[in-house]
């Protein structure tokens, strides 16, 4: 296994390590400054979230630097992405950090999109990401992240900042995701074919 996907396999492996310390009660008193608050947990787990995101960038540059592109590259990414933001926003629901609409939105864009890759590639097209699938990746990191840290610095001048970039992601999220559909609808063959 090359480097590329080592680096993805360890992203796979963050994600419980991730929900453990969103979900799991551990005994330490809160970080408190003024009205502000934070968990120790959610400290550890957004420190963790913001290396498995900055790998995502890092396994592609790796890959394609060396010429380690590989199938199970191909498979495993996309994967590991899914698996990372999904794992987060089902935790910022059960939170209660995050309206489930915006996780639902999200999540079923991924799935979409995913199905619609798929399709291309029994197909023989390769679908590259677009500068709209990468806008929305940053919006959804960046909207985890001021969840995950709830609004600071922006609650100390009452701008609800984790709102507005929830918000922001969702909208870029389904935007890109039906830019992707018109982009690719000749891939979609609606029609029966012969058995």
């Amino acid at each position: 296994m090359n480097l590329a996907n080592k680096i993805t396999l360890a992203r796979i492996f963050l994600v419980p390590i991730i929900m453990f310390f969103l979900l799991i009660k551990v005994k330490f008193p809160d970080i408190r400054i003024e009205d502000f608050s934070i968990t120790y947990n959610q400290i550890i787990a957004v420190l963790i979230f913001i290396v498995a995101a900055s790998t995502d960038s890092l396994d592609g540059y790796i890959a394609r630097k060396r010429k380690l592109v590989s199938n199970l590259g191909k498979l495993l990414d996309p994967l590991a992405d899914k698996l990372l933001v999904t794992a987060v926003l089902v935790s910022l629901v059960e939170m209660g950090k995050l309206d489930a609409w915006i996780a639902i939105v999200i999540i079923s864009r991924e799935f979409a999109v995913t199905g619609l890759r798929q399709i291309a590639l029994l197909e023989g097209v390769v679908m590259a990401a677009s500068k709209l699938g990468k806008w929305k990746t940053a919006t959804q990191i960046t909207a985890i992240i001021a969840l995950l840290i709830n609004n600071f610095p922006f609650t100390f001048i009452h701008v609800p900042f984790d709102l507005i970039a929830s918000w922001v992601a969702a909208i870029i999220t389904v935007y890109s995701g039906i830019d992707y559909f018109v982009k690719n609808w000749s891939i979609l063959n609606f029609t029966d074919s012969p058995s």
